[in-house]
């Protein structure tokens, strides 16, 4: 699949030589980069306990915002019990 990412022209040009000394395509750099991060992510990305929901008043939207800070604590919370 294709796509596009905006990289800062720093890490891009660190990412090319890298991938030159390396003897790789970029695309095969990001892709093992993107591989190895995903096998290597700590549990609480990978998630399948469904993420709390507040309902509120009737006059109110049904779904309070939450930062993700917020949900991660409320999450966190609900893992320790």
């Amino acid at each position: 699949m294709r796509t596009t990412i905006d990289l800062p022209d720093e890490l891009f040009r660190k990412a090319k030589a890298t991938a030159a000394l390396r003897g790789v395509s970029l695309k095969d750099l990001f892709t093992d980069f993107v591989e190895r991060c995903l096998e290597t992510q700590p549990k609480r990305y990978g998630r399948t306990d469904p993420i709390p929901v507040v309902l509120t008043g009737s006059d109110s939207p049904l779904l309070s915002a939450r930062t993700n800070a917020e949900i991660e604590a409320i999450l966190d919370e609900l893992e320790a019990k």
